[in-house]
């Protein structure tokens, strides 16, 4: 029996140019660039776009465009600059901007984590504000970090909120910047997930004091006492713990110690524990592990914004935030793309495309649009040497 096919002609919904124009007016809209006119403003989000969509350089994508401006030109107006606050700030608006309007006003789960770039060399006065220190990775121990909070819509990742890191800052410091970040959207927290960096006394006390329902790994620390006492037993449980430095500096806290079997996986058997300090926190306790598992897909999460970051040598702190603030942003505006545009409202909700319009698909299509805008350069030239 020969196939039935629709010949119901389909709706275009989206184009490459629109999406361009998109991109573009959320920059113009929300990166301030001084003293220049919309045409010099365009020009120079247009080569941005177009380094992070191939996750080029600068200069190299200024040399592929036969009629963009040179990479020289473009750094002599990125030095213009130079007010780090006030970039975090209008990349934090573009963010929430850009995101589904079913997040605002509603009670999410949240996570928070960060995010590391490596630096090479011996920092400036300029820079040494901004670099932390970590675990070796990719040959260095010191990094640009920064840290973002987001939710996941549609199991597409949405970013709330970024905060570059300080060496001065704590990590109270650096919570309450995120968190604040959700006043302005009217976000309520259901349950806030956190990396195992946050497990210490003055975090999970000041969380427990604003009454914020949460998980965090605990670190296993010591031979015998500490968290690694409770790792024994052959049921999950719950048990309370009291972290301490000493006398004065203490926390009540909730563990629950989820306890799951091997079977022979990977050719393993016996038991592992997973420790995780908990408050508020109502579902299940064989939930928990499950839960904190798949915490939103960070790793490729992360990988998604690392498809559209565009790649510099640059050690320019304020430089090296307008790039990562890109390319979060594109992520947003997908995902608002994909909301609006590539999706149809039903009962139950929004049935959302996610195959027809991939991040690399739209990627591709802001490359495209302004290669047409530019023209790729085919030709190289030799200089002719005069005699």
């Amino acid at each position: 029996m020969k196939q039935k096919y629709n010949n119901q002609q389909e709706k275009l919904v989206l184009t490459d140019q629109e999406t361009l124009t998109q991109v573009v007016d959320c920059l113009n809209e929300n990166i301030s660039l001084n003293d220049h006119g919309k045409k010099k403003n365009n020009d120079l989000f247009l080569v941005l776009v177009r380094a992070a969509s191939t996750q080029n350089t600068i200069e190299n994508s200024s040399k592929e465009l036969k009629l963009a401006t040179c990479g020289n030109n473009i750094r002599f107006h990125l030095k213009k600059i130079s007010d780090f606050l006030k970039l975090e700030k209008e990349i934090n608006t573009a963010l929430k901007n850009q995101i589904p309007c079913g997040l605002k006003n509603n009670c999410l789960n949240v996570a928070v984590d960060f995010n590391l770039i490596g630096y090479y060399g011996e920092p400036n006065q300029e820079e040494k504000p901004y670099i932390c220190r970590s675990q070796a990775k990719n040959g260095t121990c010191s990094f640009y970090g920064y840290a973002t909070i987001y939710t996941i819509k549609k199991n597409k990742r949405v970013t709330l909120g970024i905060r570059a890191i300080r060496v001065k800052e704590t990590k109270v410091c650096i919570l309450t910047h995120l968190l604040s970040e959700l006043s302005s959207l009217n976000i309520k927290i259901e349950k806030l997930y956190l990396d195992r960096e946050f497990f210490s006394i003055s975090i999970i006390r000041w969380l427990q004091g604003l009454e914020i329902p949460f998980i965090i790994p605990a670190i296993r620390r010591g031979k015998e006492a500490g968290i690694k006492q409770f790792m024994k037993g052959k049921k999950s449980y719950r048990t309370n713990y009291k972290m301490s430095k000493n006398k004065e500096d203490y926390v009540d806290c909730n563990l629950a110690i989820i306890i799951k079997y091997k079977k022979g996986k990977r050719g393993k058997k016996g038991r592992e524990y997973y420790v995780y300090v908990t408050h508020k926190i109502k579902i299940n306790i064989e939930h928990i592990h499950c839960c904190y598992r798949k915490r939103f897909g960070i790793e490729s999460s992360y990988r998604m914004k690392n498809i559209c970051r565009i790649r510099t040598t640059t050690k320019k702190p304020v430089w090296r935030l307008l790039f990562v603030g890109i390319s979060f942003l594109l992520v947003n505006i997908w995902v608002k793309i994909l909301w609006k545009k590539v999706s149809k409202p039903r009962k139950g909700g929004r049935l959302v495309y996610n195959k027809i319009f991939s991040l690399k698909q739209m990627l591709s299509f802001l490359n495209h649009a302004i290669e047409r805008i530019f023209q790729v350069e085919t030709n190289v030239y030799i200089p002719t040497i005069s005699s």
